[in-house]
């Protein structure tokens, strides 16, 4: 109980951080919206969705939700990254609290602004026309199974955080560690116009299995196009769970570790 109650006022610490620098909270939901509109009346017009009624939306969404979810990494990479040159981790661990408080409340505390940004994220889905097609319920599962997925993404970026020398090395990790996955994926675009090699990736990507899932979730069951029977293909709601249970099993035990051997440079 000590340490969720550690994690926690760590966590209260970031909300707090977004309360005295509204900044942070308004490019962090900026970004994203400005990524709907791109897509939308852009690329949109070009790219076919393959099913008879349905607009590119439908499709864009989910993965707009799941890009913007996946670089949740990034702030928190950055954040520690920042704390490691200030000298701060070094004052919280010399204090009487959880040694896993520290790194557990810094990725609630970044799953929590996910909160805001998704829901600024679909109201701006909603007025470019979206409109998934499931049930209550379904909708909520699907956007805490986002939430979820922004939670063991956070993992990656607690330990790049930790590990780098600089914030701007963390970035630029993030940026090499993210990118790939999220444009080599069926987020955006059928993957059968892709290399061979490349198509088996983008089915087997962590990426593409959580944008399937959410477009089920969501109402639809297309996911723009797949290269073999996989389990990916087939079931990406499991999928997806595994890969995010998977995540959190490396990288939580990782990151607690290196904070606990971590010093200031």
């Amino acid at each position: 109980m000590n340490a969720v109650n550690d994690s926690i006022v760590i966590m209260k610490r970031q909300l707090l951080q977004l309360i005295r620098i509204p900044e942070v909270l308004i490019f962090s939901t900026i970004q994203p919206v400005m990524f709907v509109l791109l897509f939308r009346y852009v690329f949109g017009g070009s790219i076919s969705t393959g099913i008879p009624g349905v607009d590119y939306v439908q499709l864009l969404m989910p993965g707009i939700f799941v890009q913007t979810v996946a670089f949740t990494l990034a702030g928190t990479a950055v954040g520690l990254a920042q704390d490691m040159e200030r000298g701060l981790i070094d004052r919280f661990r010399s204090m009487p609290i959880s040694r896993s408080a520290v790194v557990v409340g810094r990725a609630l505390g970044d799953g929590a602004l996910n909160v805001v940004v998704l829901l600024v994220m679909g109201l701006a889905g909603f007025v470019v026309g979206w409109r998934p097609s499931a049930s209550i319920l379904s909708i909520i599962g699907g956007f805490a199974f986002l939430l979820l997925f922004g939670f063991a993404m956070s993992w990656i970026g607690v330990l790049i955080g930790l590990s780098v020398r600089d914030a701007r090395v963390a970035n630029s990790a993030v940026f090499l560690a993210v990118f790939p996955l999220t444009f080599l994926s069926n987020a955006f675009a059928p993957t059968t116009g892709m290399p061979k090699a490349l198509q088996y990736f983008a089915e087997w990507n962590p990426v593409s299995t959580m944008v399937a899932a959410c477009r089920e979730l969501f109402g639809l069951t297309n996911i723009f196009g797949v290269t073999a029977n996989s389990l990916p293909a087939e079931q990406p709601i499991l999928m997806s769970f595994l890969y995010m249970i998977a995540l959190m099993v490396i990288f939580i035990p990782l990151s607690v570790r290196k904070y606990k051997n971590s010093t200031s440079r």
